[in-house]
């Protein structure tokens, strides 16, 4: 067994993503078919402790090809210098450590190199972000994440357009006892504000 959240958008106004952890039958081992094996129980469960009838596994893993594009391997914005980059390559070159960065030249990597690079590991501890002059704290924690990843979005309106109705998102190689960040978590942040007609509002500072 194994234990992941699903993030279900909110359209109260009040709050945005309720976050439901589920209990479900994990399938180990690395192929592909074993983490879609996982997926379905995970959606299963949701369906019927949560009422989540439409689910999106948000990873290179889902067996939706809308799910595996929102990937944020995949997932591509194109700056207003017109330099295009991964949503997982902008995060990991504006991290600002003790003893560097940001290290600007992973814009340009293939994701899994960017997340990889030797430098994130060993300039000691992260300080902040800053991404093209905009400098953003460590705290609220997924702020610059969520801030990055939805701008992407909104930058991709055949994708954006595609998720307003779904009502639970997920990702398998999600682990909350070991990250902080999570790729579903800001569709359904994107999806709630959407809805409350907070986007433009959220989005225009980091504040």
């Amino acid at each position: 067994m194994a234990k992941r959240p699903i993030f279900v958008p909110i359209l109260n106004g009040k709050h945005f993503v309720l976050e439901r952890y589920v209990d479900f039958q994990w399938h180990p081992g690395f192929a592909k078919s074993q983490k879609q094996k996982s997926i379905r129980d995970l959606h299963e469960v949701a369906l019927k402790l949560h009422g989540v009838a439409r689910p999106l596994e948000v990873s290179s893993k889902s067996e939706n090809s809308l799910g595996v594009s929102l990937s944020s391997f995949n997932l591509k914005f194109t700056t207003k210098k017109g330099r295009t980059l991964t949503v997982e390559a902008a995060f990991q070159g504006s991290k600002v450590f003790e003893k560097g960065g940001p290290f600007v030249d992973i814009f340009g990597m293939e994701p899994k190199d960017a997340k990889r690079d030797e430098r994130l590991k060993n300039s000691g501890q992260l300080l902040n972000f800053s991404f093209f002059g905009t400098d953003w704290p460590l705290e609220p924690k997924t702020a610059f994440y969520d801030w990055l990843y939805i701008n992407a979005l909104m930058k991709n309106p055949d994708l954006a357009d595609k998720v307003t109705d779904i009502d639970g998102f997920t990702d398998i190689e999600f682990n909350p006892d070991r990250s902080i960040n999570c790729q579903a978590r800001a569709v359904a942040l994107y999806c709630a504000l959407y809805h409350n007609d907070k986007l433009e509002e959220a989005l225009t500072s980091p504040q």
